[in-house]
């Protein structure tokens, strides 16, 4: 009687986990991702005497992302990032939007010691930058090609949501403003963005509660 009652109980153990890594599974393979915080701009991405601030607001995230298997997976992403001049330097506003394609590494598994429900994710890939000078200096907008790297931090809500932080740092491939007058009020450089969001699986689940 001992040995059946361990053999029924075995059986529903593995049942009940099968059951809820396929609800993972299925939950994280497509979301939904957006994500508020501030930028900083590299110094050198300007040409003098204009000057940004250290951290400007608003920088926003939305993107799509599709999970292959447990831990790898791709996403496409738009950012959208404002910031203006520094105390004591001409007045300038820039608008840099990005857009990239990345390859996401759900690292969790690997940082055994992290807490339940949460997480670590790792994501980089090519991009392209679009950088657009507001008042007096509209007509000095750019593009240019970038890559762009992260890091995530997740903790789970609920199991469709969970809330992140992002460090990203955005490296930008930009030719030298020629000539010097052709950079007043644009930006050249590279972009440190950090943000908060939300994660919000649109794959649903059909074994969730």
């Amino acid at each position: 009687m001992l040995t059946r009652f361990k053999i029924i109980c075995l059986f529903g153990f593995i049942v009940f986990g099968f059951t809820t890594t396929k609800a993972q599974i299925e939950t994280s393979r497509w979301k939904a991702l957006i994500a508020l915080g501030v930028n900083s701009p590299s110094q050198d991405g300007f040409v003098k005497p204009f000057e940004a601030n250290g951290l400007n607001f608003p920088t926003i995230n939305l993107g799509v992302q599709h999970m292959f298997n447990k831990q790898m997976g791709a996403k496409l992403d738009f950012g959208y990032n404002r910031f203006e001049q520094a105390e004591n330097t001409p007045e300038f506003k820039v608008n840099y939007s990005r857009i990239n394609a990345q390859f996401v590494y759900d690292a969790s598994p690997d940082f055994t010691f992290l807490p339940y429900g949460t997480g670590i994710v790792f994501h980089a890939g090519p991009g392209y930058s679009m950088i657009k000078p507001l008042n007096d200096y509209g007509d000095n907008k750019i593009s240019y090609l970038n890559v762009m790297a992260g890091t995530e931090f997740h903790y789970a809500l609920s199991r469709t949501v969970s809330a992140y932080f992002d460090a990203s740092y955005i490296l930008g491939f930009s030719d030298e403003f020629e000539p010097v007058s052709t950079g007043y009020g644009s930006f050249n450089g590279n972009l440190l963005t950090f943000t908060v969001g939300v994660a919000v699986s649109l794959s649903g689940c059909a074994t969730c509660n």
